[in-house]
């Protein structure tokens, strides 16, 4: 075809001009005009862009499995208007369709596809069924020849006890003939005896008659009758049997953490009355089924002369876990350091954790302060570093504490224009107790007023000395906010590691330590774990402190979902029955029946450590009240969103008493506030805290009802003035007594009415008649009182002002002398506050 115009291609086209042009610039056409000459290979290039756009291919590939067709039609439509509907007008309308065609063989394959992958299923499902069903039958084997063995020996012991106790019985029996024997050869001996004095006696008798021998008693005879028949001889050893020890017994008791006061007394071989004796003059009400702490129990047992024994809280877990948990050795591999940032608030720990992570950590904390126990694993140039942010807030030490214990190497971060503070000696004091090195980065050098030369003046004092000084400690300048050394700190920390050679078994059960928990809504328990051996695998059976579970799921730092981890990686896992406590260990159990065993056992031995401290408080807060009268006290419930936080405003609240009035968290706990809560706080008449959780529809439907104060905060500082601000509200005023005036008596008077009436020269202040007063006299106080009279000439007034004369009457006392001072003062209540 020869070269045409746009507008003649157009017209050949059947396309409108306009529509034309488009279409060309969209395939990359660039023709301006409609008089421009479109050639052959433009045509060309133009039907393969609409090809393509609908879904088709070049000819010389394969076809395509969906093709779109479009199609559009104009029509008219003829509207009456007007009045009455004579007039008419035409309307153009435009009807455009769209359909999309699919090949019936990749609908066909699609649905092969699924059908397979449902087989696949159900093959799995019954594959599965298959293999339970399998277990099952292997553990109820093996319980049935547990119980066979356990038949057989105890049937075997039956048989021994029947046969000891045939052979007793024989042996009894053959004793018992032996004695009748003995017994019939004494009373025929006895009656050989008899008839050979009965004849001695009748050949002794005069004219061969028997003498008759009659007793002064007449019942004599049947009485030596009776005792005749009931003689028996038997020998009786008249020693006796009891020795008294020439020394104290002095035994050895195994004290466990929790005891009755019965089971402790039955421990020394003495009466319950003894103990509670000694509990009595250690100032302790105690009664015979009380129970009492390890620490209680040992002082009882040492106060009575023996040796106490403390059981190990392991000792009881080692045997219900059994020797099959023993540890799987394996290579020791390098892992990657365990870094802890800490140091005091708002010094930057979390801005440079942030500008590493290359996140926004920072940002979405409550306050612009960390909250919780964060953990990250960074990956770097050099290597992998696991960090662990922990809060510099005062309230979160045991939160750094438990920080300390598991970190390998300790970031402390020190402002340059702040320097050292309380929380910074806190963190260099943490460091220290559990024995790990730390690295000082100074941050915020980039600020006009920073002074890095102070701070390392200011820690020499703390024994943290820089290696330019000749000291141990490594030293790195930084900021935060440009990224200046950054990289400098991550080589000291990486080289710190190295020097350290950190290595950790890589294969077997795992183990750890639990970081943080909390409950939350679809998730349920949700515990941050620091893995610091073996490998952690979903489907695991995890044991972590009084909580246990199978683990669902895992994920990381940024939410990825994960099958394996392994050393020094900090993750989030799923399945737990409740939230563990910050700081508890962690580790994998074969056997889920004696994960839960444990579990249970420290879930009660928890509740009997409690129940006993709890006695022994409520047994001391009631002697005290009763030598000092009712204290007030504020009762609190406190629900946090992690554990970490709700252990730290219970800290925090706890160390807010003072002897007025005392602070005590009756309940502290993670999750939403339920409706529970509100009823233990209206039966409690206690306030209720909400950290960073919120009431359900059932509790705010209790609130409503009880009125109950529910408050919520996201930033503990809040929270501790608040209660702080309570508290100074519930302390009695101060008594402060002011000098307001001071009169000098120049003259005494005599007066029927008053008295004594003293001429004054008011020298200071004012002098006002219901103030009460005091008389001086070589300014010691003579008497305290309050005024009679108060004249000026002959008129009373009721305030007399400095540099005025006049007369004062002192009621109840007559002995004003010329001299004398009169001072007026006033009591003013000065509202007390907490520091």
């Amino acid at each position: 075809m020869a070269d045409v115009t746009v507008t003649q291609f157009a017209d050949v086209l059947k396309v409108p001009v306009a529509r034309l042009l488009l279409q060309l610039d969209e395939a990359g056409i660039k023709l301006s005009s409609a008089d421009d000459v479109i050639s052959d290979e433009a045509k060309l290039e133009l039907l393969t862009y609409l090809r393509r756009s609908h879904g088709r291919q070049e000819p010389s590939g394969p076809a395509p499995n969906r093709i779109t067709l479009k199609r559009k039609s104009l029509g008219e439509i003829r509207m009456s208007g007007g009045a009455q509907g004579r007039q008419q007008r035409t309307v153009n309308v435009e009807v455009r369709r769209k359909r999309t065609y699919m090949k019936r063989d990749v609908l066909e394959e699609q649905a092969r596809q699924r059908e397979e992958e449902i087989d696949r299923e159900r093959q799995d499902e019954v594959d599965k069924k298959a293999r339970e069903q399998q277990e099952a039958e292997a553990r109820r084997k093996a319980e049935d020849e547990a119980r066979r063995k356990t038949d057989e020996n105890a049937e075997a012991a039956r048989r021994k006890a029947d046969e000891e106790a045939r052979q007793a019985a024989e042996e009894r029996a053959r004793v018992a003939a032996e004695d009748r024997r003995r017994k019939e050869a004494e009373a025929t001996e006895r009656d050989e005896r008899r008839k050979r004095q009965a004849r001695e006696e009748a050949s002794a008798t005069r004219y061969g008659r028997r003498e008759l021998h009659v007793a002064d008693d007449k019942s004599g005879r049947r009485r030596k009758k009776k005792i005749r028949r009931r003689r028996v001889h038997v020998e009786v050893d008249t020693r006796h049997a009891f020795e008294m020890p020439t020394e104290p017994v002095v035994r050895e008791v195994s004290v466990p953490e929790t005891m009755t006061i019965a089971e402790l007394a039955q421990k020394m071989a003495v009466k319950s009355s003894e103990v509670i004796k000694i509990l009595m003059n250690m100032g302790v009400m105690a009664t015979i089924n009380q129970v009492l702490d390890q620490d209680t129990a040992v002082l009882v047992v040492e106060e009575m002369g023996h040796t106490a024994k403390t059981l190990k809280e392991s000792e009881l877990e080692e045997e219900l876990l059994g020797a099959g948990e023993t540890e799987v050795e394996s290579e020791q591999l390098p892992r990657a350091p365990v870094v802890t940032i800490m140091g005091h608030v708002d010094h930057g720990k979390t801005s440079l954790l942030d500008h590493i992570r290359s996140t926004r950590v920072a940002a979405g904390e409550a306050g612009g302060i960390t909250q919780h126990i964060g953990a990250y694993k960074v990956d770097t140039k050099k290597g992998t570093i696991t960090f662990l942010d922990t809060p510099g807030h005062a309230a979160f030490t045991a939160m750094r504490a438990r920080g300390a214990q598991v970190t390998d190497i300790v970031v402390l971060v020190v402002a340059a224009d702040d320097g050292v503070m309380p929380q910074t000696i806190e963190a260099i004091q943490h460091a220290k107790a559990a024995g790990v090195p730390i690295v000082v980065a100074v941050n915020k050098i980039d600020r006009d007023n920073a002074d890095p030369e102070r701070v390392r003046n200011e820690l020499s004092p703390q024994e943290v000395i820089p290696e330019a000084w000749g000291g141990e400690n490594m030293f790195v300048d930084v900021s935060a906010k440009t990224g200046q050394g950054i990289d400098d700190l991550l080589d000291t920390i990486l080289l710190q590691a190295e020097v350290l050679e950190l290595k950790a078994p890589f294969e077997g059960p795992a183990a750890g330590v639990v970081l943080e928990s909390s409950l939350e809504k679809g998730r349920g328990a949700v515990a941050t774990v620091l893995v610091t051996r073996g490998q952690l695998k979903t489907g695991d059976t995890l044991l972590a402190g009084q909580e246990y579970g199978r683990i669902r799921a895992m994920f990381d730092e940024s939410g990825k979902s994960l099958d394996v981890a392994g050393p020094s990686m900090p993750i989030a896992v799923l399945g737990l029955s409740g939230a563990p406590n910050a700081g508890d260990d962690m580790l994998i159990v074969a056997d889920e029946r004696k994960a839960r065993e444990v579990a249970l056992y420290r879930q009660g031995k928890f509740r009997d450590v409690k129940l006993a401290q709890r006695q022994t408080a409520n047994l001391e807060d009631m002697l005290t009240q009763m030598g000092e009268g009712e204290e007030q006290a504020i009762q609190i419930i406190v629900k946090a969103d992690v554990r970490g936080s709700a252990e730290a405003l219970r800290e925090s609240l706890s160390k807010v008493s003072n002897e007025e009035v005392q602070v005590k968290v009756i309940s502290s706990g993670v999750g939403g506030i339920t409706e529970s809560d509100v009823n233990m706080a209206a039966a409690s008449n206690a306030m209720l805290i909400g950290f960073n959780v919120r009431a359900d529809s059932a509790a705010k439907s209790a609130i409503k009802e009880t009125g109950q104060d529910v408050r919520y905060y996201s930033v503990i500082y809040e929270v501790i003035d608040d209660v702080k601000a309570i508290v100074s509200g519930m302390l009695a005023p101060e008594i402060r007594e002011q000098i307001v005036g001071l009169a000098a008596v120049r003259e005494v008077f005599r007066s029927p009415k008053f008295g004594a009436v003293a001429g004054c020269m008011v020298e200071d202040g004012y002098v006002k008649r219901n103030d009460p007063i005091r008389v001086l006299r070589d300014n010691v106080v003579i008497f305290e009182g309050e005024l009679e009279s108060l004249r000026r000439f002959k008129d009373d007034v009721n305030e007399v002002r400095a540099g005025t004369e006049c007369g004062i009457a002192v009621k109840n006392y007559d002995d004003v002398q010329v001299g004398d001072q009169i001072e007026c003062f006033n009591r003013v209540e000065v509202a007390r506050k907490l520091e």
